[in-house]
C-alpha cells in the first residue's frame, strides 16, 4: 500500500503524533499508528513540515568574494564590483558556484527556489545556459523558478530586453527588474510587464532599495499592476524604504499593496549590510517590517537574496538563519509572531513563488523533519534539519550531534 512510512510526525494544527504513509511520491495516508510493512524512518515525534522555500536568491553571482575587493560596502559598490565580475563568468564556473549553494541549500531543508539570473550584455545567456543545468542536475531535490533578470537597468540599454526574451523563450519561468537601476523607472516597469504578460509568467522587481522616503517607485508599479489586472502574479524584493517611514504611511502603502495584491519579500542579510551605511551611530536597520506587511493582509516572505559575494558577503544558504535573524530585528518574541516568520520561509513562501505546497493526502510528499517542536520553535533555536523528503524520496539526513562523557583518548 506504501512505499515508504514516516512515523512519529508531529504537524501543525494537530495534538496528536502521527504517521504519513508515502506512496507514488504523494502523501497517501496520515494516522496515528499506520501497519508496518514497507521501509521506515522515525522523526521521534519532531515537527514536520513541508520543506522551505527560497522566495528570492542569486545563484549566478554566489561565491564571488575573491573577485571582488570590497571598500565602501555600498550597494552602488556592489553593483559595479558584480558588473565587472560577471562578464568574466563561464557556464562551468556559474554551474559548479551555483551548485554548491543549491547543496547547501537542500541540506538545510529548501525544496523551492527562485533564482535570479541576470541576462545582459555582460552576462549575455552564460549563466541561463548553467542554471538550466543546475536546475535540471538538482530536480529531485528542489525545484527552481529561473527568473530572467535586468539588474542594471532596461531602457538605456535595450539589449537586455532582447535577452530577457530570449531567456524566456528558452525556459525561464518569470521576468523581474531593477527600477531603482534605470533612468525611466516607470518605462522598466512597463517593459517587464509587458514580457510578463507576453509570456504569462509572474514578475518580481527589486525595488526601492534605501532609506529615503522621499521618493519610491512602488506608486508606479501598483498602479501598473493594477491598470493591467496582475494581482497575485507581481512580487518586490528589498522595499527597504518602508522601514524609513512613519506607521500611518506604513499602513497606507501596506493597503495599496495589499489592494493590488502584491508580494513583498525581505532580505534580511543583505538589508541589514548595504544600508545605513551614512551613520556614525544609531546605525538603522533597513529592513521592511514584513511581520506588519503579513499582519495587514500581505503575501511576505523572508529569503537569502546573496551568498558569499559584495552584496552579502557571508552565508550558508540557510532559510531558518534567515528566519531567525529577521525575527531578531523586528524584535519578534511571541509564539503567535514567531510563527508567522515560520511560515514566511515555508508555506507563504511557496505561494508567492506560485506553489501550494501543504501536508494533506493526496499533496505531493515533500516533507521536512526538523529537531523542533513547533515552527515557532524551529525559529528561536535555528533547529537542525534532519531528514528531508522530496516527492516521497529521501534527499538529505542529519544526524544530531552525539556527546562523550569523560572519555580519555
Amino acid at each position: 500500500m506504501f512505499d515508504r512510512i514516516l512515523r512519529g510526525a508531529k504537524l501543525d494544527g494537530r495534538e496528536d503524533i502521527v504517521d504519513i504513509g508515502i506512496a507514488s511520491g504523494r502523501i497517501a495516508a496520515i494516522e496515528p499508528a499506520l501497519p508496518p510493512g514497507p521501509p521506515e524512518d522515525d522523526a521521534g515525534g519532531r515537527f514536520v513540515c513541508q520543506g522551505f522555500t527560497d522566495a528570492h536568491i542569486h545563484l549566478d553571482k554566489a561565491c564571488i568574494l575573491e573577485r571582488c575587493q570590497i571598500c565602501d560596502g555600498t550597494l552602488a559598490e556592489a553593483v559595479a564590483l558584480t558588473a565587472a565580475a560577471k562578464a568574466k563568468f563561464t557556464v562551468e564556473d556559474v554551474f559548479e558556484r551555483a551548485s554548491s549553494v543549491v547543496e547547501r541549500a537542500i541540506g538545510h531543508g529548501t525544496m523551492r527556489m527562485r533564482s535570479f539570473v541576470e541576462t545582459d550584455p555582460r552576462a549575455g545567456l552564460r549563466s541561463f545556459e548553467a542554471l538550466l543545468a543546475v536546475k535540471a542536475r538538482y530536480a529531485h531535490a528542489l525545484d527552481i523558478d529561473l527568473c530572467a533578470f535586468a539588474q542594471e537597468g532596461l531602457t538605456q540599454e535595450m539589449e537586455t530586453h532582447a535577452l530577457l526574451e530570449s531567456a524566456l523563450r528558452g525556459g525561464a519561468t518569470s521576468v523581474g527588474g531593477c527600477p531603482y537601476q534605470d533612468p525611466d523607472p516607470a518605462r522598466h516597469i512597463a517593459l517587464v510587464l509587458d514580457l510578463a504578460e507576453r509570456f504569462g509568467v509572474p514578475a518580481d522587481f527589486h525595488i526601492d532599495f534605501d532609506l529615503d522616503p522621499e521618493s519610491s517607485d512602488l506608486p508606479a508599479l501598483i498602479a501598473a499592476v493594477e491598470v493591467r489586472g496582475l494581482g497575485g502574479r507581481v512580487s518586490v524584493g528589498h522595499a527597504t524604504k518602508i522601514s524609513a517611514i512613519a506607521p500611518d504611511a506604513v499602513e497606507a502603502i501596506a493597503r495599496r499593496l495589499r489592494e493590488a495584491g502584491i508580494a513583498v519579500v525581505v532580505l534580511p542579510a543583505t538589508d541589514l549590510f548595504l544600508n545605513g551605511r551614512g551613520s556614525d551611530r544609531l546605525v538603522p536597520r533597513g529592513v521592511a517590517p514584513a511581520d506588519r506587511l503579513a499582519e495587514a493582509g500581505i503575501l511576505t516572505a523572508i529569503a537569502t537574496n546573496n551568498v558569499l559575494n559584495p552584496f552579502t558577503p557571508y552565508g550558508d544558504a540557510s532559510l531558518l538563519r534567515m528566519a531567525n535573524l529577521f525575527a531578531n530585528v523586528a524584535q519578534l518574541s511571541t509564539p503567535d509572531a514567531l510563527s508567522r516568520a515560520f511560515s514566511m520561509i515555508e508555506a507563504d513562501a511557496a505561494r508567492l513563488i506560485g506553489h501550494e505546497a501543504r501536508i494533506e493526502v493526496g499533496a505531493p510528499a515533500d516533507l521536512l523533519v526538523l529537531d523542533a517542536a513547533s515552527g515557532a520553535d524551529a525559529v528561536r533555536r535555528i533547529a537542525q534539519p534532519m531528514l528531508g523528503f522530496k516527492a516521497g524520496r529521501r534527499t538529505f539526513e542529519h544526524a544530531l550531534p552525539r556527546l562523550f562523557e569523560g572519555e580519555t583518548q
